[in-house]
């Protein structure tokens, strides 16, 4: 077989059908059976609500506040204006969305190992199996902007990876660098981010590639291919613009999505540092540091100084795997596995300067792609940090990982055993990630916001939330709400749900009267005082209130604000298991 240029790949043979087949049911299957038995009803309502009133033709930003890029929106309205209002259509939607997305973080890992580590496709095997649990939507199994980012921010950078094939075309570069500006239209703090650092890597690369002695930019095919990127960025970013100011407005949505949004999500610096402020630093990284040195110089040629480099290398990942045995709290379980993120991006920066500094010599995309996937994730944490932010984009953790092994790998050739050494890190981090990935997903310790009592999973009676199952009295509750809503009032009528945690309009296919579905700080503009009067304008004649709600906090902490605004106007008309529902 002819070996493949620098970046490619041969055509898919039956062990990589095999592989990529096992990723994609296995992370799929565990996305389904996470639906299966847990929905958020909080998330659900916010996409799902308010993908419905797309459907229905309002426009955000312009009829509506909306703090969110709209693409992960979009697409679930088409999917309600193609298919019809049916929950499991969404979850057909996220498990296919995170079996591909974990194909395709393998084919990428495959690619920046190949050439670099011997046995470089068990190796990237290896490193993403753990993704079979800690995929896109393992972690959050309902439909989510962050998790459709992460998605795009794969399918681009794979992409963008093919461009160092030599042979590659202008074509090639503009499909790739304009759907490297898809991810910032699903979310701002992660596409945005992540746009400017594919951006600024292309220029270098062009820049570096044109003052080269050798340089012939006419017929160099990469420097055309690169070109076409930066065509392609500006094409996606000038049409994207158009399409804006000729639907919602240009100015509504800069408003909305970068003002706002930035008003009531934009972390201090001291927050967005929190993440490397982990104590386990103190010793993880000592050892890892320490283990380089051994390998790099004459212990690493000996065989117990190999010995004492490996376990210093494991260390970390031995007592991730150590705080199943120590800790019987799901809480400090997963604690010690997000405790190994910050050691991985400490690494990994340190890595990415490295390839800056070798940029000349190696000008292509693989030697940037440390750098691109940490300010993709750095950006994703301004949002909520590592506890809150991390569930989507475990895939780019583990790519900076498979770079770190080809770089062990590198630093390890001193000892000559560099063949050995990397699959048998590899194996060991997989084995980590498998086994404590899939205790933290299972505990749904990330989705510890909300609640899931110790009883039986209930489904809900209607055929619109089919597919859409919670433990606790949740749906039961929701379903008597939708049956009065279906009995007592008037479909045109205009309705306030308060906090606004259930999928109401979706499920019910009624179009919303009020500006806002969810009051919290995130989403509502409007001071209770604003809500009573838009109420008395907009002529809304009901007001429907959660008492029971599966939120563990109070999401909206001017509640009892709005009430006492609000129900001057209204009068009881009924008392139902989980809900107040008041009659103007």
């Amino acid at each position: 077989m002819v070996t493949p240029r620098t970046g490619d790949l041969p055509r898919w043979l039956v062990r990589d059908w095999i592989a990529g087949g096992a990723l994609f049911v296995a992370t799929a299957a565990v996305v389904l059976w996470q639906n299966a038995h847990v929905a958020v009803l909080w998330d659900l309502s916010y996409v799902l609500d308010s993908a419905a009133r797309i459907a229905a033709g309002q426009v955000p930003y312009r009829q509506f506040p909306f703090a969110h890029s709209p693409l992960t929106f979009l697409l679930q309205a088409a999917m309600i204006r193609l298919t019809g209002r049916v929950y499991f259509h969404h979850v057909v939607y996220v498990a296919l969305i995170g079996g591909l997305g974990t194909v395709i973080t393998w084919r990428i890992a495959l690619r920046a190992l190949r050439g670099r580590v011997v046995a470089a496709w068990p190796v990237a095997l290896l490193t993403v199996a753990p993704l079979s649990v800690l995929g896109i939507y393992c972690i959050l199994p309902n439909p989510e902007y962050d998790c459709d980012c992460a998605f795009w921010i794969l399918v681009a950078v794979w992409l963008l990876q093919r461009l160092d094939v030599r042979q590659k075309s202008v074509m090639n570069g503009l499909v790739a660098g304009a759907l490297a500006c898809l991810p910032l239209f699903f979310k701002q703090n992660m596409g945005l981010p992540f746009l400017v650092a594919v951006a600024a890597a292309i220029a270098a690369l062009i820049a570096f590639r044109t003052v080269r002695p050798s340089a012939d930019i006419r017929n160099d095919k990469q420097i055309r291919a690169h070109l076409g990127a930066v065509i392609g960025i500006a094409a996606a970013l000038s049409a994207a613009v158009l399409v804006l100011h000729w639907t919602c407005g240009l100015r509504h949505y800069i408003h909305w999505t970068i003002l706002f949004a930035a008003q009531r999500r934009m972390p201090a610096w001291r927050e967005m540092l929190s993440v490397y402020r982990e104590r386990s630093l103190l010793w993880a990284l000592p050892c890892v540091v320490t283990a380089l040195i051994f390998l790099r110089t004459w212990i690493g040629r000996q065989k117990w100084g190999r010995l004492v480099a490996f376990l210093l290398l494991a260390a970390p990942f031995l007592f991730m795997l150590s705080s199943l045995l120590l800790y019987d709290d799901a809480d400090e379980r997963g604690d010690a596995l997000l405790a190994i993120w910050p050691l991985l991006l400490i690494l990994a920066s340190v890595l990415a300067l490295r390839n800056l500094f070798r940029l000349r010599r190696d000008p292509d995309m693989r030697t940037l792609l440390p750098l691109i996937l940490l300010v993709a994730i750095n950006g994703t944490m301004m949002s909520q940090q590592l506890w809150g932010s991390s569930y989507a984009v475990w895939p780019l953790l583990i790519l900076l990982v498979a770079e770190m092994l080809a770089f062990l790998e590198s630093i390890a050739a001193n000892s000559g055993v560099a063949h050995r050494l990397t699959p048998v890190l590899a194996a060991l981090i997989a084995v980590t990630f498998l086994i404590c990935g899939g205790f933290y997903t299972a505990s749904e310790e990330r989705l510890s916001y909300a609640k899931f009592p110790d009883t039986p999973v209930q489904h809900s009676a209607f055929p619109q939330l089919a597919g859409m199952a919670t433990p606790g009295p949740y749906l039961p509750e929701f379903d008597e709400l939708l049956r009065y809503a279906n009995t007592n009032i008037p479909i045109n009528d205009g309705l306030i749900l308060l906090p606004g945690e259930d999928p109401f309009y979706f499920a019910t296919g009624r179009v919303p009267r009020f500006p806002v579905l969810l009051f919290d700080p995130t989403t509502n503009p409007y001071t209770p005082g604003q809500i009573a009067s838009l109420a008395g304008t907009l002529n809304i004649r009901w007001l429907i209130v959660k008492r029971d709600l599966q939120l563990v906090a109070d999401p909206m902490p001017a509640g009892a604000a709005t009430l006492q605004a609000l129900l001057p106007r209204f009068t009881l008309a009924a008392h139902l298991h989980g809900y107040d529902v008041y009659r103007r």
